[in-house]
């Protein structure tokens, strides 16, 4: 009786010995699907990521153009006009660029990640804006955008 236990306890760790697991194969083909989704997924999600930072820019640049505006009202000269957000900049360093009495040019330039953005309005409401070596007389926003 005793052999006959030994024999089939044998048999049962051989037959469940060979199923444990995952080959190396289906280990390498698993790596390599995950492999695939990323290197298609990652541009687009960065893509997204940068045209939602690249908002900001826009946003801020209409405010402090409304701001200069009434500073120009209650002082009638740019000189000396609120050039800077009073908060919410991130993504963005903001400048005051050829301030007259009568002119003034606002530039949002991009730091870190955003390094290759730069937008600019002026008193006239001329826009522009460079993203990647790709020039606009409008606000672009992300890759492939046009006026």
């Amino acid at each position: 009786m005793n052999i006959l236990l030994n024999t089939q306890s044998r048999r049962c760790r051989q037959s469940y010995g060979l199923q444990r697991g995952f080959s190396l194969v289906e280990l390498m083909v698993v790596v390599a699907i995950i492999g695939i989704v990323t290197s298609i997924a990652l541009p687009s999600y960065t893509d997204y990521v940068r045209k939602g930072r690249a908002a900001e820019a826009p946003s801020i640049l209409a405010n402090l153009k409304v701001r200069m505006e009434q500073y120009y009202q209650d002082n009638r000269t740019y000189v000396g006009g609120p050039c800077a957000p009073a908060s919410g900049a991130k993504y963005f360093a903001y400048t005051c660029n050829n301030t007259t009495v009568a002119t003034f040019q606002l530039v949002a330039d991009g730091v870190g990640e955003m390094a290759n953005f730069q937008y600019t309005v002026d008193q006239s409401d001329v826009r522009s804006s460079k993203y990647d070596g790709v020039t606009g007389n409008c606000w672009l926003t992300g890759k492939g955008a046009s006026c």
